[in-house]
């Protein structure tokens, strides 16, 4: 028998969990419509998006980049996580959210308050700075409350009580009564060496292209990239691009890490992963592919032809961990309300699992 205690989150935990989320939403749609309206034409946004350097006028800035609207879809999917799927899904598709947010909003503390930013327009940098402050408040504590918010959930061990008095004969499976013992919504084990090759991969890729360009820069000019600088400076919300690309390789392989453990959490982890790594790199080929570069591929130099490798093999990589991801994980065993198993005297009814053998003389009544 399973010895295996399960834990939920509580209905409050759930709703409160939920409004954060779509707090968390609503300061990234607030930006993004704010680019929209100073922008040119809207395809300018798209573009700046992709990497594309355009200027949305004197004395200002553009706010977002293609983070934010991962971040919105990201907030919304967690908040109908957080109301309707299982506890194991929605805790790790709200710690997610929480562990994306606050790493890749962090940089963003000291990188807006930089003198270099005071060219622009009166408390541009302050209200995008306030932004990420909320953010990562916001993201704290979310993970505060899926910590405080689980419960152990003992629903499984009412279905058992009083069912051995109403027939004989009558037995129950047990929660996770299993050879596997395992718990609900984690991966089954090559649903789960899938997501760690795929996301191990990508992870290990991005790494070495970090440790390339330490190397390749010196830690001097690399910190620029990593903390912030004017010479990297795109967007007020975006965070330093070497910065963004850690985190990105942090998360990948802390999901691979989960996944190899098939912990409760790795489906949705492993989900949020490989849609950040998807459309990073799928964003690189599209601007490649504008600027002629995707055409010219055997004329590149050698190291240009390697980056766009390494963006095809995370566009793959990240696209299907977020496919395998995404699919069913272990179901949950418990029966249903009601669901106890009995046979009868009936020659052709198939003695449930665990049942006793029915007694050589049979009881008054049967």
């Amino acid at each position: 028998m399973s010895t295996r205690r399960n834990t939920g989150l509580s209905a409050g935990a759930r709703g409160t969990a939920a409004l954060l989320c779509v707090l968390m939403a609503l300061t990234d749609i607030g930006w993004i419509i704010r680019d929209l309206n100073i922008a040119q034409h809207p395809a300018d946004v798209w573009w700046t998006w992709l990497g594309e350097v355009r200027r949305p006028g004197e004395f200002t800035a553009w706010g977002t980049s293609a983070l934010d609207p991962l971040l919105v879809l990201g907030a919304l999917a967690a908040a109908a996580a957080a109301l309707r799927a299982a506890s194991s899904i929605a805790s790790g598709a709200l710690l997610a959210l929480a562990s994306a947010t606050a790493l890749l909003r962090l940089p963003l503390l000291w990188v807006l308050g930089a003198s270099w930013l005071q060219g622009l327009e009166s408390g541009l940098t302050g209200r995008a700075r306030l932004t990420a402050g909320a953010q990562l408040a916001l993201a704290v504590v979310l993970a505060v409350v899926v910590a405080a918010g689980r419960r152990p959930d003992d629903s499984a061990d009412e279905d058992l009580r009083g069912v051995t008095r109403r027939a004989y004969g009558v037995v129950h499976r047990l929660p996770h009564d299993d050879e596997s013992d395992d718990a609900p919504g984690r991966p089954y084990r090559g649903q789960a060496g899938a997501l760690a090759a795929l996301l191990g991969t990508a992870g290990l890729a991005i790494a070495a292209w970090e440790a390339h360009w330490l190397l390749r820069l010196g830690w001097d000019v690399y910190r620029k990239g990593l903390l912030g600088d004017a010479s990297v400076f795109r967007a007020l919300l975006q965070p330093p691009v070497h910065w963004q690309m850690t985190v990105y390789a942090l998360l990948s392989l802390g999901a691979a890490a989960a996944a190899l453990r098939r912990a409760s959490w790795a489906r949705p982890a492993a989900l949020a992963a490989g849609t950040l790594l998807a459309v990073q790199a799928a964003g690189a080929l599209v601007f490649a592919a504008g600027t002629g570069q995707l055409g010219q591929f055997p004329l590149l130099p050698g190291q240009a032809r390697l980056e766009l490798g390494t963006a095809v093999v995370v566009a793959l990589a990240g696209t299907a961990a977020a496919v395998v991801a995404a699919r069913p994980g272990v179901p949950d065993g418990r029966p249903e309300a009601g669901g106890a198993l009995a046979y009868d005297a009936s020659p052709e009814a198939e003695r449930p699992p665990h049942a006793p053998p029915p007694p050589s003389r049979l009881p008054p009544g049967w």
